[in-house]
């Protein structure tokens, strides 16, 4: 899977071929045919594979968000922590961004992809929405919850897009000061 994402990152979606990635990771393609039918079905797997990495590092922070009280200044490091996950802060983080946005990007296109898609969406939705239940006032609608979970959502995907363009100017700090400041304003 790390050979897919390499390719992916460096060179985009359309070069990720049984042959090339069986190439950039030193084997056959008859090794690679062995696990996989074709193309569609090793782009499937790595896009799986890829937000399985991302939900797992997520999931591992949860613990330190939990343990802290909502609106104390350890709770608000631990979110910033959490959604830090998302993000391209470090080389690891910036090659899975790279390849989540290119995979959801393409899932538009290509219709094998859809369900991992679907997944990927489901899976950050649902984290937006506990962040912003621990975050937000407890007065608020439902529907301003939904709303604030999209905007942070956008924020997050923004960021990443961003970072993933511009790194010299959307640098990991940076990435850091807008999130912080973006959730100052949601614990007012």
């Amino acid at each position: 899977m790390e050979a897919v994402w390499r390719i992916i990152a460096v060179d985009g979606l359309e070069r990720a071929s049984l042959r090339e990635v069986a190439e950039e990771a030193g084997l056959a393609v008859g090794s690679v045919r062995h696990y996989f039918a074709g193309s569609e079905e090793l782009l499937a797997f790595s896009f799986a594979t890829v937000i399985d990495s991302i939900v797992a590092r997520v999931e591992k922070a949860l613990p330190e968000l939990q343990r802290h009280a909502p609106a104390s200044p350890e709770h608000l490091g631990a979110v910033l922590t959490l959604l830090g996950e998302l993000l391209p802060l470090d080389e690891q983080r910036a090659v899975e961004a790279c390849v989540w946005m290119a995979f959801r990007n393409a899932a538009r296109i290509r219709p094998f992809l859809a369900a991992e898609a679907d997944r990927s969406h489901r899976e950050v939705a649902a984290l937006m929405g506990r962040v912003i239940t621990a975050l937000v006032p407890a007065d608020e609608s439902e529907e301003a919850l939904v709303v604030e979970a999209e905007r942070l959502l956008a924020t997050l995907d923004g960021l990443c897009m961003h970072a993933l363009l511009q790194p010299g100017w959307m640098t990991a700090r940076m990435c850091t000061d807008v999130l912080e400041r973006h959730l100052n304003g949601l614990a007012r």
